[in-house]
């Protein structure tokens, strides 16, 4: 199994592949996946996933679930 690692774009600094600490990832009212977080310096930090990332993030360990 591969290591698997959720980063997003932080528009504060405008840095690219900023990996997400605490992550929690939510449903959108259409069906997607959407992992919030942050970077550790208080910037918050989202990003869109496909399904199959976010459910093996979630089944990682790496990110919380949070619909039910």
């Amino acid at each position: 199994m591969s290591e698997i690692t959720l980063t997003a774009y932080n528009v504060k600094t405008k840095e690219k592949g900023v990996p997400i600490q605490d992550a929690v990832i939510t449903k959108t009212a259409k069906g997607a996946y959407m992992a919030q977080g942050h970077d550790g310096k208080g910037n918050k930090l989202t990003t869109l996933l496909g399904e199959a990332k976010a459910l093996e993030a979630i089944k990682a360990g790496i990110a919380k679930q949070g619909w039910e």
